[in-house]
């Protein structure tokens, strides 16, 4: 397994690891509920340094990237501003969901999933020699220029932050959420994948021992993968491989908002996507018997069969909750009956965001 630069780091705090997508990760410190709840309350850390930063730089960096994502990078006009969006194949399935971040002219940064990087990179550098155009393509994983990244997250975040690295205050305090700024080495940004507030910051590989330590000194809680996921599901945001793949739509998953079918331009899958348009709704259920909700459930309803994608516990509301993919007659509020074992369990549709904030919103 592939190992982070911070991997001596949990297994001296006695993290439990995990292989995650060929990677060796913590999957928690001791208890995935605390550090759940140390998100939602206080603040807590991530070791993000298996994602792939990759620059794209040239001539022709925005017409490449313009082509390649189905989100418009033309929304990118001011610098450290982040877009998020889908990279899609010629029949519209996701290859990835990504970060992109608009460092200045001809330069961008691209975050790509773990477990996808070296697909990205391989669909990248070929659609670029297919279009001949002028970009080059850096991932920052290897060497010198070796990027490691830890996402700080929870209403105490960026305070932590400051408290330890009092120098960027100036650079970030005022950045907006999905908005970026350069601190000397380090590149932070306001967004995350919990639902709370916070950074990410991309620093360089060997600087991250020191700034992992600093912030546990200062009462950041480090966290595993067990409460990111948690985490997620509770703010409705999608997990690549579980909620959207290369066989299903950004529209089916969702995404419909990342995809830009307005503007003039063309990009990779957009043909398909206007052809077949959107199958079925991505929505939120909340059990309202006792249960778990787990990806693969089948969901029971008048309007005709669907099938859960994420689900889990939630920490926060004390109830189970669960994505799924459902009929388009299926309407918030409705109720459905999720398939578990041997019984059919009622469970509430809701709008696909369950905490944020702190607050419980379904």
């Amino acid at each position: 397994m592939q190992k982070t630069v911070l991997n001596k780091d949990h297994r001296r705090s006695g993290a439990r690891m995990v292989d995650f997508g060929g990677w060796e990760m913590p999957l928690h410190y001791g208890s995935q509920i605390e550090e759940h709840h140390a998100v939602r309350r206080g603040a807590g850390m991530f070791d993000v340094s298996h994602m792939c930063a990759v620059d794209v730089d040239g001539a022709d960096s925005a017409a490449f990237l313009r082509r390649l994502l189905a989100n418009n990078i033309d929304k990118l006009q001011v610098a450290g501003k982040a877009l998020y969006s889908a990279m899609l194949n010629e029949a519209g399935g996701v290859i990835d969901d990504l970060i992109v971040y608009y460092l200045e002219e001809n330069s961008y940064r691209v975050v790509v999933n773990a477990s996808t990087a070296i697909k990205d990179l391989r669909w990248m550098a070929e659609r670029l020699a297919d279009w001949q155009l002028a970009a080059t393509i850096t991932p920052r994983r290897e060497g010198a220029d070796a990027l490691a990244m830890i996402a700080v997250q929870g209403p105490e975040a960026r305070q932590k932050v400051w408290q330890v690295l009092p120098g960027c205050r100036s650079a970030c305090e005022s950045l907006q959420p999905f908005f970026a700024a350069r601190s000397g080495d380090f590149f932070i940004a306001r967004t995350g994948y919990t639902g709370e507030d916070g950074y990410e910051i991309t620093l360089p590989a060997e600087q991250a021992s020191k700034l992992w330590t600093a912030l546990a000194g200062a009462g950041v809680q480090p966290c595993g993968l067990g409460a990111r996921d948690t985490l997620r599901l509770e703010a409705g945001m999608n997990l690549y491989g579980q909620d959207m793949d290369e066989s299903i739509s950004p529209l089916d998953a969702g995404l419909a908002w990342t995809v830009d079918l307005i503007a003039a331009r063309d990009f990779v899958g957009k043909a398909a996507l206007v052809a077949r348009g959107q199958q079925q709704h991505f929505l939120g259920l909340v059990l309202k018997d006792r249960g778990v909700l787990r990806a693969h459930q089948k969901v029971v309803s008048s309007q005709g069969a669907g099938e859960i994608t994420s689900g889990s516990f939630s920490p926060t509301m004390q109830q189970s909750i669960a994505l799924a993919r459902l009929p388009l007659a299926v309407a918030i509020n409705d109720t459905v009956e999720v398939a578990i074992r041997d019984k059919l369990l009622a469970a509430r549709v809701v709008k696909p965001c369950f905490v944020r904030n702190g607050n419980v919103l379904v």
